[in-house]
């Protein structure tokens, strides 16, 4: 059959946000071959070189040459403040008519009205081009169900009570602030709420996201029913008529993802690992803007040390305070550790910059993961069946963390742990004792645990072959944008 049906997708200009929509793309036109896909590329200044290198890659190896197709939008000018909160949703919205106008030009030349718009959680703005083109919007949500729950609960506990961002804000922020959410085993406290969520702006944010996702006509989240069959079973259930359908289709991963350049250096890494004892090891690796300043980095020094473990750490430097975007790929941050660090620690420990972290988890010497939680971090970790020790930093991953905790899939380094984005600051210091205490938990989890955790790996492998539960969920969100062609 030829490609007739086609699916405009535009993602957030953020790596995580970008490998996961791409991936879905691929996802999608490996098992429908009526399907062709234009992927919009927003490019954002403080993450531009990344994502050109990226797009390049895929556009260089892309498995569908005449199906996939990706189109760099032309840049915007923007006057706000790039370090103020309200950046990147005024920079996202400047790129509405250049969608607009690139979906037009397209079906000018030739190609057929697009059957849906699939839309990146921070890009729901687009839905307004898409009504003004009349064609139907798909949210991808590129993080768990559980922050799903917690969205459509702050907006009803603002309806509930009549309440604005400012309102929800300080509630939220309340020490003590417990309440039972739908979708989440135990009671929600302030202790767990994301801090982003917890300022005006965040709560603001929130109560905007429950309002958009609600203009979909569907919502595709990169889970699996297996993991979060409770949170899942919380949305399908709910009385609120107006939440969209739900396809679970995950996980979706990139597990084939050449990043960085210096392959040297992703060889001496597995060279390294190559030496080490099967599960002896423990990665610290924080994500794409995860770093911490000097101070955190010498209580993780002590802590490591302290443990006796043996360890591989991305330490990556952070930028300076007057910047805002990722820490360096390029250098460690050695000036950080106290001194001697190296010399003690130099025949069971490796320090890297950028780590190949695909690699790196499949490999048989990973024990343990000690992660910001981010949800493609997640879905990886559990995917080659490496328990997590979990230290949330940014966004949703407080939430991550809790939900990988309560089901015995990590333990604990600290819940509660907030980043600011700006300051590159946490709430406070995680001390050496307790990453101490965390490490060994984490490498000396009993049997029953390890196993629970390579069980749900192996689920997530299931859910995507033929008869799982992703794979069905995935035909019924393909009947569903089937049903908007003419």
């Amino acid at each position: 059959m030829s490609s007739s049906t086609e699916l405009v997708i535009v993602p957030a200009p953020g790596m995580g946000h970008l490998v996961s929509t791409v991936q879905l793309a691929k996802v999608i036109l490996k098992k429908y071959d009526f399907i062709s896909i234009s992927i919009f590329i927003i490019n954002l200044p403080m993450h531009s070189d990344k994502i050109s290198s990226y797009v390049d890659s895929q556009s260089r190896d892309n498995p569908y040459p005449t199906r996939l197709l990706f189109t760099t939008l032309p840049p915007v000018t923007i006057t706000s403040d790039p370090t103020s909160l309200g950046f990147f949703t005024d920079f996202i919205k400047l790129h509405k008519p250049l969608v607009k106008r690139a979906v037009e030009e397209r079906v000018e030349l030739g190609s057929p009205k697009p059957a849906g718009f699939v839309l990146d959680m921070f890009c729901t703005t687009m839905v307004d081009v898409a009504n003004e083109l009349g064609i139907p919007s798909y949210l991808f949500l590129t993080c768990g169900v559980n922050f799903l729950n917690f969205v459509y609960y702050v907006e009803s506990l603002a309806d509930e009570h009549g309440l604005g961002a400012r309102e929800v804000s300080a509630k939220l922020s309340d020490p003590e602030f417990e309440s039972v959410v739908s979708g989440f085993r135990n009671p929600i406290t302030s202790k767990i709420i994301p801090g982003i969520f917890k300022g005006e702006f965040g709560s603001g944010m929130i109560l905007n996201l429950a309002k958009e996702f609600k203009k979909m006509k569907g919502i595709l989240v990169n889970s699996y029913v297996e993991l979060e069959s409770f949170e899942i079973q919380a949305l399908q259930n709910s009385d609120d008529k107006k939440i969209p359908p739900i396809y679970p289709v995950g996980p979706i991963l990139d597990l084939n993802r050449e990043s960085g350049s210096d392959k040297e250096e992703n060889k001496s890494i597995i060279e390294w690992l190559n030496s080490q004892p099967d599960s002896s090891i423990v990665f610290l690796c924080f994500g794409s803007m995860g770093s911490f300043d000097a101070e955190q980095v010498k209580e993780i020094a002590n802590g490591l040390e302290k443990s006796g473990v043996r360890f591989l750490w991305a330490l990556r430097k952070p930028p300076s305070p007057d910047q805002r975007g990722p820490p360096s790929d390029n250098g460690t941050f050695l000036e950080a550790l106290p001194e001697g660090f190296i010399d003690r620690t130099v025949n069971r420990g490796k320090i890297i910059g950028w780590a190949p972290q695909v690699d790196v988890l499949a490999h048989p010497a990973i024990g343990g993961f000690v992660s910001h939680c981010g949800w493609n971090s997640t879905l990886e970790s559990l995917w080659f069946g490496v328990p997590i020790g979990a230290w949330p930093m940014y966004s949703e991953q407080n939430l991550n963390a809790l939900v990988l905790v309560e089901q015995k899939l990590a333990v604990e380094i600290r819940m509660d742990y907030v980043m600011d984005w700006l300051s590159k600051k946490g709430n406070f210091i995680v001390s050496s004792m307790e990453i101490e205490e965390g490490l060994k938990k984490l490498m000396n989890m009993d049997e029953n645990m390890r196993r629970n955790v390579k069980d749900m790996g192996e689920k997530g492998r299931k859910a995507l072959e033929k008869g799982g539960s992703s794979c069905h969920w995935l035909d019924s969100f393909m009947k569903d944008v089937l049903t908007n062609v003419a």
